[in-house]
């Protein structure tokens, strides 16, 4: 996975590489490129904080949090879902304590405002299916846009309340 992609000042470039060279290990036997390219995202935008929360800590444990907080946030813990992993395996890889790990996540998802509804969080490929992705409110009341004429969903998507337009149901 091209970790180019993701701005991160200079002075944290080896911060990053660290970081990201640990967790890929993990996404290599356990993920997917999706997660892959998530998980970069996410260490280069906590490279981007001031101060970065990235300088203090190991690598290691800030590698497990990353994970575990776009896991939360993407249901890598249910086992319905593929990839599937069990939150004890992130730990164990990793060699760090369970605690250790979940509050690292906490404080990820709470600095970087990653949430189950969280768009910029979710996998790509989970878009389409997440309800709350698509709900919009008009005139007080709760739509599913992708339900709604062609020219509310444009104005959605110009209003930044949708991700994309959705792709036009067959019947």
């Amino acid at each position: 996975m091209e970790k180019t992609k993701h701005k991160v000042p200079e002075a944290m470039k080896p911060v990053f590489e660290s970081i990201s060279e640990k967790a890929d290990a993990f996404s290599e036997k356990h993920l997917n490129p999706e997660y892959t390219f998530l998980i970069h995202k996410a260490i280069s935008a906590l490279c981007r904080k001031r101060p970065s929360p990235l300088l203090k800590g190991k690598h290691e444990v800030w590698a497990a949090g990353v994970i575990h907080a776009l896991g939360m946030v993407n249901f890598l813990f249910d086992k319905t879902q593929k990839p599937h992993c069990k939150p004890s395996d992130i730990w164990g890889y990793f060699g760090v304590g369970e605690s250790t790990v979940q509050g690292k996540s906490k404080q990820i998802r709470e600095t970087l405002k990653m949430g189950h509804w969280s768009v910029e969080w979710m996998l790509t490929s989970r878009i389409d299916d997440s309800p709350m992705v698509w709900m919009v409110s008009v005139n007080g009341l709760i739509f599913d846009v992708r339900d709604l004429p062609v020219e509310l969903q444009e104005e959605a998507v110009k209003a930044g309340l949708i991700p994309y337009m959705p792709k036009s149901k067959q019947v």
